[in-house]
């Protein structure tokens, strides 16, 4: 079997900026999130939120045994990108934050600074051996938070139109970054039922919300409707989110002004859906609820998001 995880690190910076104030919280972070890593042990984790690629480095060498790790090298204005953490070894096959060519640069801002053209955290696709002469794809991805954020660094809007008005804008840039990915997707699913790949992220939504649902591709096979079980034409493009596996009570992997929602996703390939892996999330200890202040839980061990994991029987 083959365990693959997804997980958003949570400002993963050395101490100072944006990271830990200091050595010791660094250190507190870091253990933190090696114990969970350590609990439910991952082949290959996704991760999101890793502001700077020596920290990552710096987590994978407090896990026991050799890992590997690798990051997008397309980071937002932060800083923060995606990337992998594997006991396997990675081959990075695609690096990426441009949309496609057809969609056009979307609306992020007041003018004048009003568009853009690619995603904010490029995604980041790689290639592991899990078995003896099988490939894996995993494609890694964070779109963009439902957190607004408003001219000059503000969290707090002018007024009701300065609202409304950028929380469109998030939602015109998340759309186009689900496209941008289900774009690589189906780029790496050319060969058909057969291709094994997986898509992971914090999509930043649930699995009912549009933005989410693009990633799927063509309708109508979803887990648990009545064309599950039906073969057809589009089952060579399509991804499945594993959350509906997910227990009901343990379906969250972040609490939002106190609201428990799911927003970290994997999504797979026809060639991985069946038979049903195992989904789960790992809640170690009590999330925190996050607020419309990011910087609240800079200093917090571990993470404000859990891990969502699933175990894969072996290949073939």
């Amino acid at each position: 079997m083959v365990v693959i995880g997804t997980w958003n690190l949570e400002n993963l910076f050395r101490p100072g900026g944006d990271g830990p104030p200091d050595q010791a919280a660094y250190d507190t972070k870091l253990d933190a999130l090696r114990d969970t890593i350590t609990a439910f042990g991952p082949d290959v984790l996704a991760v999101q939120e890793v502001g700077d690629p020596a920290a990552l480095d710096d987590l994978a060498g407090r896990l026991p045994g050799p890992w590997h790790t690798t990051c997008s090298g397309h980071p937002d204005a932060r800083g923060i990108r995606v990337g992998f953490l594997s006991r396997l070894p990675l081959t990075v096959v695609a690096d990426t934050a441009a949309l496609p060519p057809k969609l056009a640069p979307v609306q992020v801002a007041d003018p004048p600074a009003a568009r853009s053209d690619a995603l904010g955290r490029g995604a980041l696709a790689v290639t592991v051996e899990d078995a003896p002469g099988t490939t894996l794809t995993l494609i890694t991805c964070h779109l963009k938070s439902k957190l607004l954020s408003y001219p000059g660094g503000r969290f707090a809007p002018h007024g009701e139109g300065e609202r409304a008005r950028y929380g469109a804008y998030a939602l015109y840039r998340r759309t186009a970054e689900a496209t941008a990915v289900r774009d690589l997707a189906t780029t790496l699913l050319q060969a058909g039922e057969q291709e094994r790949l997986i898509v992971l992220g914090d999509l930043n939504d649930e699995a009912t919300a549009a933005t989410t649902q693009i990633l799927l591709g063509p309708p109508g096979s979803e887990i648990g409707t009545t064309g599950f079980d039906r073969p057809d034409g589009g089952d060579r493009w399509r991804l499945w989110n594993l959350a509906a596996l997910i227990p009901a009570e343990r379906r969250y992997s972040r609490v939002n002004n106190g609201r428990r929602e799911l927003i970290d996703h994997v999504l797979v390939s026809h060639a991985l859906v069946k038979p049903f892996p195992g989904v789960d999330v790992v809640h170690e200890g009590k999330l925190p609820s996050v607020t419309d202040r990011p910087a609240a839980h800079v200093s917090a061990s571990g993470s404000d998001h859990a891990p969502v994991v699933a175990t894969f029987p072996p290949a073939g």
